[in-house]
């Protein structure tokens, strides 16, 4: 199929479908368009085990890799705090260090005040200080 917007519209909908993942990994490694191959693989990393997700990041050439790595660490920092587990140093330093998207889902998803707080502070945007200030006055 040479159409990316064909290409994509299977992916997504192999990307719904937990038994059509390990064909989908086949074909994001054989995927030409370094984009869409990174488009696909970030959609991913939100559906497999966090141990599969490196396999996920390695399936993309070296050019594209970054954003997936990014996000593949971000969602282990979210998985984290929404388990409970606090940050070795939380401040505003280690908020700086994270992208909107992370701040943003901390701020929807976690419930740890402290976490909340230092965002309500130092969050890069309006929008990621107020979603975190409207979570934690609940």
């Amino acid at each position: 199929m040479t159409d990316g917007h064909a290409r994509w519209e299977l992916y997504r909908a192999a990307l719904a479908s937990d038994t059509a993942r390990p064909g989908l990994l086949a074909a994001v490694t054989a995927e030409a368009d370094g984009a869409l191959a990174s488009a696909v693989v970030g959609e991913a990393l939100e559906r497999v085990p966090r141990a599969d997700r490196e396999t996920w990041v390695q399936a993309l050439a070296p050019s594209v890799r970054a954003f997936s790595e990014r996000r593949s660490r971000e969602l282990g920092i979210l998985e984290d705090l929404r388990s409970g587990a606090e940050p070795p140093t939380l401040g505003a330093e280690l908020v700086d260090g994270w992208s909107d998207w992370l701040q943003l889902r901390i701020g929807a998803e976690v419930s740890e005040p402290s976490v909340l707080r230092v965002l309500a502070e130092s969050g890069r945007t309006k929008r990621i200080r107020r979603t975190a200030t409207e979570a934690l006055t609940g």
